[in-house]
């Protein structure tokens, strides 16, 4: 589209926003001069667009009240990110089915592709409607390394503010919990590795190509990754119980849970506080021994303390004296 052209339609998309904007806001935000702005307003009503001229200090161009706009005008990653809500659920209800369905029909066969790219790259561990969605232009790259298994180059910001760049070769997308994770091998360091895609700046895809394993399961990459991550306690526990029984109460993003025989399961944890967990244990109703740390130990017996106190407490006890 020639840059004149361009520029006048983004003049209608600024004055679409609502209320008087001013020439000199209009130049800056066009880069061009205010000589420039008005020409291209006129071309404006030359195409029956009602632009009205405000005279005085603070006055300007706006669009005249009551007109009703044409056609939303998308970009390529406007129409891509409009659309990844709706299919995926984050945008919900009957409207958003033919509201998918419309733009899907009007979009060019190549943006198709790149839609069907995220798609077909994307699990979910839970049901969609996940509230924080990337970056577009970060989650297509990312989806088009994943389905043709290309290495992808990423700016990313860990947790603690350090910034780093760094080559992935990427196995899937996955949103869980409110969060898109991309999960992967680092072939710098030879390990598999999960990043958050909200703390990715950038992504940019690479020349060459890479196997993924086999026996691949990007969600639980994922939910494992997360759940063996560095923190302050590691935690072991040994619960009379299922796996099923066990993940009611510390799900897979938690805990990772290790049958054992007659019955047991070892589950372990790494968390950064303990105070929680022996509550949570004494909820699954199941027999558990604690195997570390000593801490838990007493923070489980304290909590027993304190229940059997209260049991032992009467109806009449005077609840205010101190135990």
């Amino acid at each position: 589209m020639p840059r004149p052209i361009a520029r006048v339609l983004s003049l209608l998309e600024l004055l679409q926003s609502g209320g008087v904007r001013t020439v000199a806001e209009l130049a800056s935000r066009l880069e061009v001069d205010e000589r420039t702005v008005r020409r291209y307003a006129d071309h404006l009503l030359d195409l029956d667009i009602p632009v009205e001229s405000v005279r005085g200090r603070y006055g300007g161009y706006r669009l005249a009240p009551g007109y009703r706009m044409p056609p939303l005008m998308l970009s390529d990653d406007e129409a891509l990110a409009v659309l990844i809500g709706l299919v995926t659920g984050l945008m919900t209800g009957t409207a958003s089915g033919t509201a998918a369905a419309k733009i899907r029909r009007v979009l060019p066969a190549r943006l198709g592709g790149r839609l069907d790219a995220v798609l077909g790259s994307l699990v979910f561990t839970s049901p969609p409607g996940a509230p924080v969605t990337p970056e577009a232009s970060v989650l297509l790259a990312l989806a088009d390394a994943v389905t043709h298994h290309r290495p992808v180059a990423i700016r990313y910001t860990a947790a603690d503010g350090r910034r780093s760049e760094r080559t992935l070769h990427p196995y899937g997308l996955v949103a869980h919990s409110g969060r898109w994770y991309v999960t992967g091998a680092d072939p710098a360091i030879g390990e598999d590795r999960t990043f958050r895609l909200d703390r990715i700046a950038a992504a940019r895809t690479l020349p060459g190509s890479f196997d993924p394993p086999g026996d691949l399961d990007p969600a639980q990459r994922v939910l494992t990754g997360l759940a063996t991550a560095p923190h302050r306690h590691e935690v072991t526990v040994r619960i009379q119980g299922t796996a099923e029984q066990i993940r009611t109460r510390l799900p897979a993003s938690v805990a990772v849970v290790e049958p054992l025989t007659d019955g047991w399961s070892r589950v372990e944890l790494r968390v950064e506080r303990l105070d929680w967990l022996p509550g949570v244990l004494a909820s699954l109703g199941l027999p558990f021994v604690v195997e570390r740390p000593d801490e838990l130990r007493g923070l489980v017996a304290a909590l027993a303390e304190r229940l059997l106190k209260s049991v032992a407490r009467g109806v009449g006890d005077d609840l205010t004296s101190p135990s």
